[in-house]
Parts: structure tokens; sequence; C-alpha cells
């Protein structure tokens, strides 16, 4: 392979990644005409379509989704060596993307990466907020955070918080005429608050565990919301019963604005988990990432 056949390839998963030749070209420091020029290049020497483009939308042919598959996790595992180079030098050095939902960024994530960072300018990180479930390796992160029960088996995944429960709260003044539901298919007598996540495809329906027994219930309310402080405000104005992570409304319940019911029916389960392909060789600097991340129980 040439030298600039390594250049085409990554101008051309930079256009895909951003699904526009404006955003690619800004990304890559060129010109919106000379990375045009690259791809009509690259598809002229393999005889193949690679994009399909409109004047409204861009996006990869088959073949660009087959090469697409192939040069994603190539190009990471050059990252990744890349990296590991860093351990040469005098202090720890490089660049990491992860992803992560809001929630964790702003209780787990940033508060002990703000740490790191600060001791160790050569470290950079970008954080992508996102609520869907990505996969790090076709998206070039070197990282992702999620919930225990989501990661894929064959990562390496590391604890980065303590066990994690949803519960179900409400203003005490939702149960001014009705009492609080006693069992989860109650929560149809009342009005709940519901959350949108793009990662199901519609309103979240809401899990419950008893005695080995697992139940999942869909609600109806007058309020909707796709973001969790948005549904917290709903809840605390009274517009009805929210299903909550447990650490994003303690201090609501503590102080009495909030009250939890189905208290039964919520047991813990693994919480925020760190997690990065078991290929990957980690570089000074990454490890000393994961290290700082991960969870430590009070002693």
């Amino acid at each position: 392979m040439r030298r600039e056949d390594l250049g085409d390839l990554m101008a051309f998963l930079t256009v895909a990644e951003e699904q526009s030749f404006t955003k690619a070209a800004a990304r890559l420091g060129t010109s919106q005409s000379s990375l045009s020029l690259i791809i009509r290049r690259l598809e002229a020497r393999l005889g193949l379509r690679l994009l399909t483009r409109t004047t409204r939308s861009l996006a990869p042919t088959p073949a660009g989704e087959q090469l697409l598959l192939t040069l994603g996790p190539a190009l990471g595992d050059i990252d990744a060596q890349l990296s590991a180079l860093t351990e040469f030098r005098d202090k720890p050095a490089g660049n990491f993307r992860i992803t992560a939902g809001q929630h964790a960024i702003d209780t787990l994530i940033w508060p002990k990466l703000s740490k790191l960072l600060r001791d160790y300018p050569d470290i950079k990180v970008e954080l992508n907020a996102e609520s869907a479930l990505t996969d790090i390796v076709t998206d070039r992160f070197d990282a992702g955070v999620r919930l225990g029960d989501q990661i894929q088996k064959d990562m390496i995944a590391v604890p980065v918080g303590p066990m994690a429960r949803m519960i179900c709260v409400a203003a005490p003044s939702c149960f001014d005429q009705l009492a609080p539901p006693s069992t989860p298919q109650e929560l149809t007598e009342h009005r709940c608050i519901n959350l949108r996540l793009p990662s199901y495809g519609g309103f979240y329906a809401w899990e419950f565990e008893k005695d080995g027994h697992e139940m999942r219930v869909r609600v109806d309310g007058q309020v909707a919301f796709n973001g969790v402080p948005q549904t917290i405000t709903g809840a605390l104005d009274g517009y009805g019963i929210a299903y909550l992570h447990e650490d994003a409304v303690r201090e609501h319940l503590i102080r009495g604005r909030l009250v939890q019911v189905l208290a039964d029916w919520t047991p813990p389960f693994p919480g925020y988990h760190l997690y990065y392909p078991s290929r990957r060789h980690p570089s000074p600097a990454f490890s000393m990432l994961v290290d700082a991340l991960r969870h430590k129980p009070a002693r």
C-alpha cells in the first residue's frame, strides 16, 4: 500500500463518519473540493462507488459499508499502537475519545478525569455524551461507559461506579387522593412521566424484579421528556411518578421533596463500567486513565 492510499482511506472514513464533505473537510483541515477529489480518486482506483451523494444526504454504498467494517478496527489498532509509543516519553501522553451517557459523565467520569487531567496536561480526552449504545470499534472510540449488563462479552470491562438502582419517585402531593402503588401493575392507575430514549426507539418500559420474577411495565401520563433533568423537574412539580437513577434524586429524597414507591420491586444491579476492546494494547497514559476512573469502594 502506498502512503497516499492510507491518506485516502482516512479521508473516506472521516467523510463517512461525518456524513458531510463540509464537516469532514473542517475536521481534516482541508478544502471541500480537495476532499471530494480524493474520494473520486479512491473510487476510481477501486472501480467501486463508495458513497451515495444527493443534494441533501450522503451515505455509504454497500461496498462502502463493507470497507468501513474493515477500516474501523484496522485504524483503531494503528491508533492504539501509536499511543503505546508514548511510554518512551518522560510524561504520559495521548489523545482518547470516550462515549458515555450524560448522567455517567456528570456524576462519575468528569469528576475523576478533572483531577487526572490537571496533573497530566499531555493527556487529552474527548467526552461524547450519547444515550444510544455505540459501537466503539466502528466509531473509533477508545472506550465507552455503560451499565454492566449492556456491555458485550468480548470487551474488557472495569467498574467505574458502585452498584446502581432505578427507582420510582413522585412528589408527595401525587398521593393526596390516590394511594401509592403496591405492585408495578398498579402504575397504570397513576399519572406517570415517560422518558423517550433514542436507543429504545420509543418510550422506555420500566423494569421491575422481585423474588426472581421480572416484569416490564409501560406507563402513561400527561407529560413525557427525552432528558433526565427535565424528568426530575416534572416529578418535583407533581406531574406524576418517574423512573430514575437513585443517585440522581437522592438529595430530593433526603429533603422530602420526592418520595419513593415500589422499593421492594427495584433491586440493585451492576453499575457503570468502562469498556474497551480486549485486543487493545494499553499505553501508559490509557492505563493511567483507566485506573483513575476505576471504582474503589470505601473501606
